[in-house]
């Protein structure tokens, strides 16, 4: 990984889970898919990444085909905005399947100019855990991995110290995102990590029902007989992919409270319940996630950057409720949305 990107992983970004723009009749809605990427962009996110939860796993069906026109216009739009602000940004993109699909999706995004691969494991439910390492270690030697614990419920499978401490080993290596909505699974992930002594990778949040808490937490272990800390420095999220302008200050804020040592704000700690409750509404939390990627798609409708909440499952929308919930938090925390900013630029991102 070039160096600069590797730095600027390891700081911590924003790196919102795009999702898919889609019309009526469930086609690529280019135009609207090209403002969502500008959207993020222009809003601070150090990164992007797409192919993944967000985007819908499906646009990997032939019946779609959408997995390279999707990832093929996010590089674009990523070198565009290089080329305008000076900056690099991290591309990661999601690689799922088996070993042989895993395989042809990693060297496809990285002859697509993608830095790292969010590697899924959720189509390796009964694999042994010995399988699943050398399943890591085979995408390893084509692009750096960026190894993610997804949340059992929306897919994912329980990977427990043990996986990680061997993942640890996989020198290429760069980051991990920790989505597995539970405290205990996190524990498993960043003790791996202190213990095995690897402070070369990056620890990112996909815990979306406890993002500020994981920003603002020390973790101590020991490697031997030395005290190892570490920190969560930022964070890979669907909840990202909504109000980005205010989650960049938001891990701004973080990362100027953490190196502080001091006591941390109180406003902070109550933006962090605000954020779970905002999280549990569009993620549908009382539906075991169900409306997830619908309840994102609405929120962006409201703002203007999508034209409807259409997926390409069509039983796929939000629940009984949701919408209701997504209003009362809309009304509840206006101090979150980033409306104001989007409806100054919604023009210039739709060109």
């Amino acid at each position: 990984m070039n160096p600069a990107i590797l730095k600027t992983l390891q700081r911590g970004v924003v790196i919102p889970a795009c999702p898919l723009a889609l019309t009526s009749n469930r086609k690529l809605d280019e135009r609207r898919q090209r403002a969502l990427f500008r959207y993020y962009l222009a809003a601070g996110a150090g990164g992007l990444a797409v192919g993944v939860h967000t985007t819908q796993f499906a646009i990997r069906n032939p019946k779609f085909g959408l997995f390279q026109p999707v990832l093929e216009l996010a590089i674009e739009e990523m070198d565009k905005a290089r080329k305008m602000a000076g900056a690099e940004i991290v591309r990661i993109a999601g690689v799922c399947g088996r070993t042989r699909q895993a395989v042809a999706e990693a060297g496809f995004i990285r002859g697509a100019g993608y830095h790292a691969a969010l590697l899924n494991l959720g189509a390796m439910q009964s694999d042994s855990e010995a399988a699943l390492i050398e399943h890591c270690r085979q995408i390893a030697r084509i692009i750096p991995l960026f190894g993610f614990y997804l949340n059992p419920a929306i897919g994912g499978r329980l990977l427990p110290y043990s996986f990680w401490q061997k993942f640890a080993e996989i020198e290429n290596v760069v980051a991990i995102k920790i989505a597995p909505f539970n405290r205990y699974q996190t524990l498993d992930v960043v003790r791996a990590i202190a213990e095995g002594g690897r402070g070369d990778i990056a620890l990112y949040t996909g815990n979306d029902d406890t993002i500020i808490i994981d920003l603002l937490s020390s973790y101590r272990f020991h490697a031997g007989a030395r005290p190892v800390e570490r920190r969560i420095v930022g964070g890979l999220l669907g909840q990202w992919a909504v109000w980005t302008r205010k989650a960049v200050a938001m891990l701004e804020q973080c990362h100027q409270t953490y190196p502080r040592g001091a006591t941390i704000p109180s406003q902070l700690i109550r933006a962090a319940a605000e954020v779970t409750d905002v999280n549990a509404a569009i993620f549908d939390a009382a539906n075991d996630f169900r409306g997830c990627i619908p309840g994102i798609h609405e929120i962006l409708r409201r703002q203007g950057l999508l034209k409807g909440i259409w997926c390409l499952n069509p039983k796929e929308t939000l629940s009984p409720g949701q919408r209701a919930e997504i209003e009362r938090i809309y009304a509840a925390y206006p101090h979150l949305s980033d409306d104001t900013f989007v409806r100054q630029h919604l023009d210039e991102w739709l060109r």
